[in-house]
């Protein structure tokens, strides 16, 4: 099924454009009518510039709300209309679990940005968060996108969306999207604290397989939790480690996905020179042989996180790790010293690192949808 909706923002007084709906501050959310709105307590307001000009004459100011949409799970393309004619306006828009579409969206006065983005809906709902300095929306519109390329990602919390009420715990998975064009949807997977193995014994995998088509995408960084000694999550590096690797790389295969291999993530562990400390060893090692005997292309985050936390330094990378004072963030008020975890800083900053590895090795047509 086929489907396009389309959404006009503004006092509910102020016609729709032809063939639009007309949402307005009061239009909330209710499955049991018309499936879309803004979720119950969101701080909307709206306002009419009073000009004759349809998408751009008036729009709601979504203060931290958040707009559902009930949709059958797959891809979606999402084209939005956002600015103000007569002052200037900021707009962070995200999707889901907190995975970020536009960072800053910046309009002068008069200006109007149209925006474009592919999303993945896995549990019947799409769910868009609006925040910024100015925010604003004017018109909205949401198409089936079964041509999209979906980019599916295993792996842990590094990788993971991290919750909302964990902010600003952020996974690179998260950001990713920040980076991508329409042409492919990011479908997160990863969870915090799994293994290469406990992903797998969980049942994590097969939802993905379900959907996974020909064209599709399967990046797998798992590394952090396969050293753990626990029996549910240990595995060795050149044996179970490679072994339950393989078994991402050929069920991808099977379905005419392509897999990429990503090295684990470093941590924040310095010695006494600035050098980046590794505590991955040989399963780093053990996933660049299997890069090579599965003829698999491998994204060496492993290294480019280590140049690129060295360049920063011991100090500097706080700002990219979960490092906070006391009082810094509401979720954490007594502070955080996290050498693993990013903020959202650091996780927009890990994103790009794996985009800059996917346009170095040139792996087509995966590099032709990144922005």
């Amino acid at each position: 099924m086929s489907i396009h909706l389309k959404f006009d923002f503004g006092p509910a007084q102020n016609a729709a454009k032809e063939g639009f709906t007309k949402i307005s501050h009061d239009s909330f959310y209710d499955e049991s009518n018309v499936g879309y709105g803004f979720r119950v307590g969101s701080e909307v307001y709206v306002r009419d510039r009073g000009r004759p000009e349809a998408l751009r004459q008036d729009f709601c100011i979504p203060v931290g709300a958040v707009f559902i949409v009930d949709l059958p799970n797959g891809n979606y393309t999402i084209h939005t209309l956002m600015g103000d004619l007569i002052t200037a306006t900021v707009t962070c828009l995200k999707v889901g679990q907190g995975r970020l579409l536009l960072s800053e969206c910046r309009t002068a006065a008069g200006e109007f940005v149209a925006s474009s983005f592919s999303v993945h809906v896995a549990d019947g709902q799409l769910r868009l968060a609006f925040s910024g300095a100015a925010p604003r929306i004017n018109a909205l519109e949401i198409i089936s996108a079964p041509q999209a390329s979906t980019l599916y990602l295993v792996g842990d919390s590094t990788v993971t969306d991290q919750p909302q009420d964990g902010y600003p715990y952020t996974g690179w998975g998260q950001m990713l999207p920040l980076f991508i064009k329409a042409d492919a949807a990011v479908a997160n997977h990863a969870m915090s604290g799994r293994s290469s193995k406990s992903f797998l014994n969980e049942g994590r995998f097969t939802p993905i397989l379900d959907t996974m088509n020909a064209n599709d995408y399967l990046l797998i960084q798992f590394g952090h939790n396969d050293q753990k000694l626990d029996e549910e999550r240990a595995t060795s590096p050149f044996t179970t480690y490679k072994e339950h690797l393989l078994i991402y790389i050929q069920e991808a295969r099977t379905r005419g996905a392509v897999p990429i291999l990503v090295t684990p993530v470093q941590r924040r562990f310095f010695d006494e020179a600035g050098k980046i400390v590794d505590t991955h060893g040989e399963y780093i090692t053990a996933m660049k042989q299997l890069a090579e005997e599965a003829d698999v292309p491998l994204i060496d985050l492993a290294e480019a996180s280590k140049q690129l936390f060295e360049t920063l330094g011991p100090e500097e990378t706080k700002s990219l790790f979960m490092w906070a004072w006391p009082g810094e963030f509401p979720n954490f008020p007594k502070g955080a010293e996290d050498n693993t975890h990013f903020q959202e800083k650091g996780g927009i900053a890990i994103a790009e690192l794996v985009v800059a590895c996917i346009r170095e090795q040139q792996i087509l047509p995966l590099c032709r949808y990144l922005r």
